[in-house]
């Protein structure tokens, strides 16, 4: 209804309707008889239905697993993910939710069936390999089936393919945590802005998740290894280094253009981001003593000052963006990353230097002026967008 009445509100303006007609628009809409989705009750039914049918089948399936021979555990294995189908396909008519789950279960369970077929027949060990063959079969459910269950497994099981075969290939080499760490917050910078105001909300809100949770990781990652970098052992593999990059930024940048070009700028920023934040590092000489009079001294290497304010500017760029595009989550997300970066610093750069109680009196007043700063922006941001939103709805 309340896009009804902007939309009426905006023919009014325009001289195509009058108010008596307008009225009787809306009159008619409210007295007529909507669908009733499934609620938010039956909904969080499903999923964990889903979720603990599945986690039943695999221990039911590992407590006897010892117990039959090959052939047994291959048709049980083969059962599994048909009958889930079997169950989604009868089901499809009648019950679409029902069968979204079952289909999804019988999915999540085409990967546990990969990696115990290879187990039956002693396939040779390469496990990016079977994520691989998992993420074609989501792909698989995500054309035939069109759900959001379906396509958000492709869109997690993917980049978690190359993912894995990166971590395959770098293992061993210094910069293995680096290579890691860029291409979580590349992807995830993609998924955090790509589907910003799609309407299946269930693709935004699940790869927001887990887009918020890749950035955090992949950004303590690459401080965390960013000395690895000047190490002796790094990855001299051209075609390797080919792929990794390919992997991490040609094909995030090239996906951001099917969303409208919101995430363009974005992943963009994002490959500036994880090119220099690794190479912002500071080395001092560090000193033990063993206890028997001798000593010693040592390389440290750490974050310098830039790695700090990049970290910072990176999440006032997210809040900016998620202004521009009239996301709250976005701002809620670079409003929580700005704090962490803050307190960050707080801890690494000053708290030691203080003593023990002036650093908690002044971590305290950081908490307090600091998030009452915050917090007062952020809603000062999200109201000027809600009033922007409404502003442009209304217009004639």
């Amino acid at each position: 209804m309340p896009d009804i009445e902007s939309l009426l509100k905006r023919w009014q303006s325009a001289g195509l309707l009058n108010a008596e007609e307008a009225h009787r628009i809306l009159d008619y809409e409210a007295g007529q008889k909507r669908f009733a989705g499934i609620r938010w009750e039956g909904l969080v039914a499903l999923i964990l239905g889903g979720i603990l049918l599945a986690c039943g089948v695999v221990l039911f399936v590992s407590a006897h697993w010892d117990e039959v021979g090959p052939a047994a555990r291959y048709a049980i294995v083969m059962a599994m993910v048909i009958l889930f189908h079997f169950g989604g396909a009868v089901t499809r008519e009648r019950f679409r939710g029902l069968s979204n789950s079952l289909h999804a279960v019988g999915t999540a369970t085409t990967g546990a069936a990969i990696a115990l077929v290879g187990q039956i027949f002693n396939i040779q060990e390469h496990w990016p390999a079977a994520i691989l063959l998992w993420a074609i079969a989501a792909l698989a459910g995500w054309a035939l089936l069109r759900d959001q269950a379906q396509q958000i497994l492709a869109l997690l099981l993917l980049p978690a393919w190359m993912l894995s075969e990166i971590e395959f290939y770098t293992r061993g080499y210094a910069e293995d945590g680096v290579c890691i760490g860029r291409f979580l917050v590349m992807w995830a910078v993609l998924y955090l802005t790509v589907f910003l105001g799609s309407r299946r909300r269930a693709i935004q809100g699940l790869l927001f998740a887990a887009g918020a949770i890749a950035a955090v990781v992949g950004t303590v990652a690459m401080v965390a290894e960013g000395q690895s970098l000047f190490a002796s052992n790094n990855l001299s593999s051209i075609g390797v280094q080919f792929w990794i990059w390919t992997a991490t930024a040609f094909l995030p940048l090239a996906l951001s253009l099917t969303g409208a070009r919101k995430s363009l700028v974005p992943v963009g920023a994002s490959l500036v981001f994880c090119v220099v934040l690794p190479w912002c590092t500071r080395t001092w000489i560090g000193h033990y003593d063993s206890g028997n009079g001798q000593r010693g001294s040592y390389n440290q290497y750490g974050p310098n000052l830039l790695s700090h304010a990049l970290v910072a500017a990176f999440a006032v760029f997210l809040i900016w963006w998620g202004v521009k595009m009239a996301s709250r989550a976005l701002v809620n997300f670079g409003v929580v990353g700005f704090a962490c970066a803050a307190v960050w610093f707080y801890f690494s750069d000053i708290f030691d230097k203080v003593g023990r109680s002036l650093g908690l009196i002044g971590l305290g007043a950081l908490f307090l002026a600091g998030g009452w700063a915050l917090e007062k922006t952020r809603r000062k941001l999200i109201a000027g967008m809600d009033a922007n939103r409404t502003a442009v709805q209304e217009a004639p």
